[in-house]
């Protein structure tokens, strides 16, 4: 018997890979494909998601929140970026989000829209339709445009369709009581590097892939992200170990698949206590 409920169904696609096959042949190809399903898994299981099918270039994947099918996707598209061209192609995926019935088994309507969302997409692009884009909390919805996308590939869809991205929703203004100039800047061994208008989300991690990588085997590949909001600057841990984390001198907080508003100046620890100075500690201040 199958297992028939509502959930959020994501379903990403690789592009690229057809083209590869005449220049490398098909086992390089796969291979390259391959890298990119590994991340596109990751990120999946990274956000409580369920592979539902993986197929030689794509994966069907359910989650209890539209929330965590839409950061999953966000993750998805950063990811694959990432990843260095193969023989100057770089591949890339399209990704369909769609809330409804999802079948193990033998499909659903969830699964059926996420697929024909996903077939309408540009290379490099995420959908998700209304019918998900609804249920998003306040947290997660400026993951979404704020307006809803058509284009002549979305006419004959029964539903709104919004673009789904880390920078597509993302108010990037500062609270009217703010300086025009405050940004977060973070410290991290010998780098420095600055969450602002230009640049309003940071990654961390232990995989090469993020924007501060944390040598250390108690940090997750996908450890945390910092976001530049309207009302300031937020922590999201999205961890196995959690985010260990000094503001100003106050005691530590662990915060484990949860945010916290960052504010002055302190230190993160990915995985560790942010009292191990010897550590691979991130630092902050807002300037």
């Amino acid at each position: 018997m199958s297992d028939r409920k509502n959930l959020c169904v994501l379903v990403a696609e690789v592009i690229g890979g057809d083209h590869l096959i005449t220049r490398l042949g098909k086992d390089e190809a796969n291979h390259a494909v391959d890298r990119c399903l590994n991340r596109i898994d990751r990120a999946v299981g990274g956000n409580s998601g369920n592979v539902l099918e993986r197929t030689q270039s794509s994966m069907t994947a359910s989650f209890e929140r539209c929330d965590s099918g839409v950061v999953a996707a966000c993750e998805m598209l950063e990811r694959v970026l990432s990843l260095p061209p193969v023989s100057g192609t770089q591949l890339k995926i399209r990704i369909g989000i769609h809330y409804g019935l999802a079948d193990v088994g033998s499909g659903g309507d969830g699964v059926d829209g996420a697929r024909r969302l996903a077939q309408t997409c540009r290379p490099g692009q995420a959908l998700a339709s209304s019918t998900a884009v609804m249920l998003l909390t306040p947290s997660a919805r400026h993951f979404a445009g704020a307006e809803a996308f058509q284009s002549e590939a979305q006419s004959g869809l029964e539903w709104q369709v919004f673009t789904i991205g880390h920078r597509v929703g993302v108010v990037t203004s500062l609270p009217p009581n703010a300086k025009l100039s405050q940004r977060l800047r973070l410290r991290h061994q010998e780098e420095v590097m600055f969450v602002e208008e230009h640049r309003p989300i940071v990654l961390l991690g232990r995989e090469l892939g993020n924007d501060v990588v944390i040598i250390d085997a108690r940090a997750s590949r996908q450890h945390a992200r910092i976001e530049r909001r309207r009302d300031g600057f937020v922590l999201i841990d999205q961890s196995s170990n959690g985010c260990h984390v000094s503001i100003d001198g106050d005691e530590e907080r662990c915060i484990k698949g949860a945010e916290l508003s960052l504010s002055g100046s302190g230190r993160i620890g990915c995985g560790f206590s942010s009292k191990e100075i010897e550590r691979d500690l991130v630092f902050f201040d807002i300037v």
